[in-house]
Parts: structure tokens; sequence; C-alpha cells
């Protein structure tokens, strides 16, 4: 009894789906293929690589960079030359400042005074509000204030070349504004 219902649905499945393999599919087919003929991609062709030369080393009858008598001399001549310059003798004897704990980066100017005829920038470090003068040092770089205006502190620190130098370098910490 079960048998009968269960196959008459199976017919009646099989036949939905015959109907729908119909026409349909050829118009999609024929379709495509027109969509195809119709499409021409253009593809640009890739550069050929560039030919390879070797050159010839000509340098075998030159001075060997790693010659140990080289690399002496060298070493002979640094080891003569004192390892601190005119530069950075001065700042290593004096008494650091309380703003020469911090870096640059780390500070921020808020403000200006003129006080006594002097102007003194309001510097804020960690939440406190410090006066500089020109005089003053701050920064990890022996920095010095030479300036201070109204909108800027000009300072020169005193940093290391790539060489080993020390040198003087200009830097500047500009008035911080708050946007609202």
């Amino acid at each position: 009894m079960n048998v009968v219902p269960k196959a008459a649905c199976l017919a009646l499945m099989l036949g939905g789906l015959a109907g729908c393999a119909g026409s349909d599919r050829d118009d999609l087919q024929a379709w495509m293929a027109e969509q195809r003929a119709q499409v021409k991609p253009t593809i640009t062709p890739i550069v050929p690589p560039k030919k390879f030369t070797p050159q010839a080393y000509t340098q075998e009858a030159g001075v060997e960079p790693f010659n140990i008598a080289k690399l002496t001399q060298a070493l002979r001549r640094d080891a003569a030359q004192p390892s601190t310059s005119g530069l950075i003798a001065p700042e290593l004897s004096r008494r650091k400042e309380a703003l020469e704990s911090f870096p640059l980066d780390a500070m921020e100017m808020v403000g200006s005074l003129q006080g006594s005829g002097q102007p003194v920038a309001l510097v804020r470090v960690d939440k406190l509000i410090y006066q500089v003068r020109a005089g003053n040092y701050l920064g990890l770089n022996y920095g010095r204030v030479l300036r201070v205006s109204e909108n800027e502190l000009t300072l020169r620190e005193i940093v290391q070349d790539a060489s080993g130098e020390w040198i003087e370098r200009p830097a500047t910490l500009e008035l911080q504004e708050k946007s609202k």
C-alpha cells in the first residue's frame, strides 16, 4: 500500500525534472556563445627582460680592503685621537638639569610668558609644567636652548654622526595647541 504512492511521487518528480531541462537551457547556451563572441580581451605583452652582461673584476691589483697592515694602521690612528671632542667635554663636566632626563618627543611646549624682559617657555613633561629660558638644557642629547619665542624653542643638540664624531644639530620644540 505504501509502495504505490511512493512510486507515483517518484514518477511525478522525474516528470517535473524532465520538463525543466527543455529549451531554456538551449537559450542560455546560445546567449553565452553570443557574449563570448562579442568580448575580445586585450592583453598587453610582457616586456622582455634586459640581457645580463657580466663585468670583469678589474681591482685585482688594488689594495686589499681587509689587509692586516691597513687595519692596524687605522686602529692606531683611531687610538691616537681623543675619545671625546671639544664639543662634548664641557657637557660631561657640568651638572645635569631636570629636563635632561626626558627625550624631546616626550616634551611639548604649551605656552610662553614674558618675564622681566626675557621670554620664558612653558614646557609640559609627565603632567608637570616647567619654565625654560635661553641657556637651559633639555633632552637626552645635551640640548641647550638658544632662543625662546612666542611659538617655539630653538636649541642645539650635540650628537654623534655615522663616523663617531660629535657634531652640533639644530632642533626645535613648537607650541602645541589643543584641538577642540
